[in-house]
């Protein structure tokens, strides 16, 4: 029985075994491995997605494609799979922990920031002044530039974790609510929360897809 309506959130288990942080290495025991000459239709599947996903990388990237595509291509996949497992029952979702979250954002937006800044610093300090700026606005301008590039990882982070705790949170409201329902309500509730559980795969597949876009534009930029 649930003390509040956020103990689902809770992710202590016991003080010796935290099961609930289990799923960010049973994540890898899903990905398909080819053991066979004939792949089979997960591996054809897996494959058909990573096409999918390497031709909307192909795009935004501008230079050492390969490597950003591997890390991107992991940060994609592990996101996917830790929102997918957080559907199960008695899985926490490790997304809808902000600090998950900010330890994914924040190494991508400090290394991507440290590396220009160190490389290339004089494109970096006129890109904190927007081209045709009176030169009343440059002062302003710069602060300004300066907070949306800090708050960045925050708002990557906030996505996400709003994203996956409101629906979770929507999902245990109406899935308490049917205890005490009568037949005719009863069925049309669980009509509404079939509807929002295939709501929630799609937020899932989602959020990971807007996180890593997001994450890919902020390095471009």
């Amino acid at each position: 029985m649930m003390t509040n309506l956020f103990s689902i959130f809770d992710p202590s288990t016991s003080i010796y075994l935290q099961l609930n942080w289990m799923n960010l290495n049973l994540i890898y025991w899903i990905m398909p491995f080819s053991f066979w000459m004939i792949p089979s239709k997960y591996n054809m599947m897996w494959m058909k997605f990573n096409n999918f996903i390497f031709n909307e990388f192909k795009i935004l990237f501008k230079m050492n494609f390969i490597l950003n595509f591997i890390l991107f291509m992991s940060l994609i996949t592990m996101i996917m799979l830790i929102n997918m497992m957080g559907l199960f029952p008695f899985i926490f979702t490790s997304t809808s922990n902000m600090i998950i979250c900010m330890s994914l954002a924040l190494p991508l937006w400090m290394s991507s920031i440290i590396f220009y800044w160190l490389n290339y610093t004089l494109s970096s300090m006129a890109h904190m002044v927007p081209i045709s700026t009176p030169n009343m606005l440059m002062m302003f301008m710069v602060i300004i530039e300066t907070i949306s590039n800090i708050i960045r990882p925050m708002t990557l982070s906030i996505r996400l974790t709003a994203n996956m705790i409101a629906g979770h949170l929507l999902l245990s409201l109406i899935g308490s609510s049917c205890s005490n329902s009568m037949m005719i309500l009863l069925i049309i509730i669980i009509m509404i929360q079939t509807m929002l559980f295939i709501l929630e795969i799609s937020v899932a597949m989602i959020q990971s897809y807007v996180f890593t876009i997001l994450s890919i534009l902020y390095s471009n930029e």
